[in-house]
């Protein structure tokens, strides 16, 4: 009996330390808090940036209610660039209504144009002999990088004055080959692009505001891809699974994410067909889902989406706590 007692007040003790583990993220802290329990509704807010809530309030128009994350993207066009502003101010705007703020980047190739196209722009490779210059320090390819990535950090330095966390996501599919980016493996491949960047834009350019999202595809070979393709520890901040196989939302993707993530908070990160309720009960922990701007409402009914929306463990705007100005 005394061994009983002495084993509960031991748990009772890694309890309590386990729970004042808190991230100096207020966002990472309540995804923490309602992980296991519910899960956020998220759209993502693709081309234009012109209007750069346009999903956002598709979304409010059809359910009655606005998604808890909102998310925006730099792109790669010209029209797109020249309007990144206006997408920053609406991550202004959603994270004082109390959204989650998710940022992504697809990128040009940086050996090539930018503004740039999407197939032969986004969608292109670099050579050996480009990979091996792009990930040494110093050489032009690196210092092209980097010029680019800095256009992106004034406007992330914008959100940080204005104390606004932001989900970044940049290099999304790490596992995906047709990115530019992505599809190499081994630690001179896509990892060191991604955790050079990482140094840059915390260590160089001090963006203390930015969650790190490491963000992987449900390909069929995601149980080698979820170590392959995992970065460092110290490297990020969440998980995230974009669902797009046929197969959907199964409880091996869920295991698997779960058993790569060590303990951080995991999410779906982009999907066009919506989980269900009945889903989400059943894999509690995923802490989002984004759906994926046109594509949720092409691939889901309008009976689907509001169902989901409506249901008592998937979190809307309205049910949101709101965010601290100061921490």
């Amino acid at each position: 009996m005394k061994k009983i007692i002495a084993f509960l007040f031991l748990c009772a003790i890694l309890t309590v330390a386990h729970a004042q583990k808190k991230s100096k993220y207020q966002v990472v802290n309540y995804l923490n808090s309602i992980s296991g329990k519910q899960t956020l509704s998220g759209i993502h807010n693709r081309e234009p940036n012109a209007t750069p809530a346009r999903w956002t309030n598709k979304v409010d128009s059809v359910t009655g209610n606005f998604p808890a994350l909102w998310s925006g993207d730099f792109l790669f066009q010209a029209d797109n660039i020249t309007n990144r502003q206006l997408m920053i101010n609406e991550a202004v705007l959603q994270w004082e209504r109390g959204s989650v703020v998710n940022l992504m980047w697809h990128a040009c190739n940086p050996a090539l144009n930018e503004p740039c196209g999407w197939q032969g722009g986004v969608l292109s490779k670099l050579t050996d002999e480009q990979w091996k210059e792009i990930t040494t320090d110093g050489s032009d390819l690196n210092r092209k990088w980097k010029a680019r990535v800095d256009e992106i950090c004034v406007y992330l330095q914008q959100l940080k004055e204005k104390k606004v966390e932001v989900l970044w996501r940049p290099m999304h599919e790490m596992n995906q080959g047709v990115f530019w980016w992505g599809g190499r493996p081994g630690p001179k491949g896509t990892l060191k692009l991604y955790e050079m960047l990482h140094d840059y834009m915390v260590k160089e350019k001090k963006l203390t505001n930015l969650i790190w999202v490491w963000d992987i595809q449900d390909f069929k070979t995601l149980a080698t891809d979820v170590k392959t393709y995992r970065p460092a520890p110290q490297y990020w901040d969440m998980a995230a699974l974009d669902v797009y196989d046929s197969d959907g939302f199964t409880d091996e993707k869920y295991q698997l994410m779960l058993g790569a993530s060590d303990g951080k908070p995991i999410a779906i990160g982009e999907c066009t067909k919506l989980p269900d309720a009945k889903t989400l009960i059943k894999q509690p922990t995923w802490v989002f889902f984004m759906g994926w701007s046109e594509l949720e409402f092409q691939d889901n009914t309008i009976e689907q989406i509001k169902a989901v929306h409506n249901a008592p463990n998937v979190i809307t705007l309205n049910e949101m706590p709101g965010w601290k100005t100061h921490k």
